[in-house]
Parts: C-alpha cells; structure tokens; sequence
C-alpha cells in the first residue's frame, strides 16, 4: 500500500465523490450519510478544514475503495 499523504477533510471528501460516492443526507454541519452502489453507506464526520492524518486515511480508505492516487 502506498504511503498516505495528511489531507484536509474537503480535498478527500471530494475526492470521494469523484469515485461515485453520492450525498444521501446531511445530519449536521459536519455528518453526512454517504452511499455507494458496490460499498454501501458511510457516516462522513470531517469538517472541511480538518487535517486528516495517514491512518485515518488508511481507515477511510478500508471502509470507501478510495486509493492514494484518487486524492
């Protein structure tokens, strides 16, 4: 696995709708219930301006699909 860059929350959220993820609904300022068609649903729980470090990502990225290279 490649090595994780540390990325704000709105550079990976973006980069998950990139790859199909689509907005299902808005809890709060910060929860959005996320869905996939082939990885299911996802509670997005980042700000816009948070710093997001390596393994979060590598957490995230176990849960959506999302590569290194997507961001």
């Amino acid at each position: 696995m490649s090595r994780w860059p540390s990325t704000k929350g709105r550079q990976v959220l973006r980069a998950l709708l990139k790859i199909g993820w689509t907005i299902r609904a808005r809890k709060s300022s910060s929860h959005l219930q996320l869905s996939h068609a082939e990885h299911g649903e996802y509670t997005w729980a980042f700000s816009d301006s948070e710093e997001i470090g390596p393994k979060m990502l590598a957490r995230i990225a176990k849960h959506t699909g999302l590569t290194p290279q997507d961001l």
